[in-house]
């Protein structure tokens, strides 16, 4: 019913900034939740972002607020995280994720989320 694409990834030197892209198609007129996770190698998905529908809630992990900025443009169907300041530990594959709900329990667990991206890579050199 809906894809998401994630984009902007790459290689980064520490302190430097990317925008990631995630375009969505299908059925979206009704995708309420969304969210941005990341994951290192050898480590489990972990939270980064979460926006609502109309862009005014917004949440964070601990780890990247004051750095990132997540936001969406629903006329045209894409979601945004913008990284500055990044660190090594930044490195991974980031997936943005998508629900119908408009209001999940847990926000920062991937469970919860219906639809995801194939992911895109960003690694920060030190």
């Amino acid at each position: 019913q809906v894809q998401l694409v994630e984009s902007g990834g790459g290689l980064v030197q520490a302190g430097g900034s990317l925008r990631l892209s995630c375009a969505l198609s299908g059925r979206t007129n009704r995708l309420y939740a969304m969210g941005w996770f990341r994951q290192a190698p050898g480590k489990e998905r972990e939270f980064v972002a979460h926006i609502g529908l109309s862009g005014s809630s917004t949440y964070y992990a601990d780890s990247v607020k004051g750095r990132f900025t997540i936001s969406r443009d629903n006329a045209k169907n894409t979601l945004y995280l913008q990284m500055n300041s990044l660190k090594p530990e930044d490195t991974a594959v980031y997936y943005c994720a998508a629900d119908y709900r408009a209001f999940i329990p847990t926000i920062s667990d991937p469970a919860e989320y219906q639809y995801w991206g194939q992911g895109t890579q960003v690694t920060v050199s030190s």
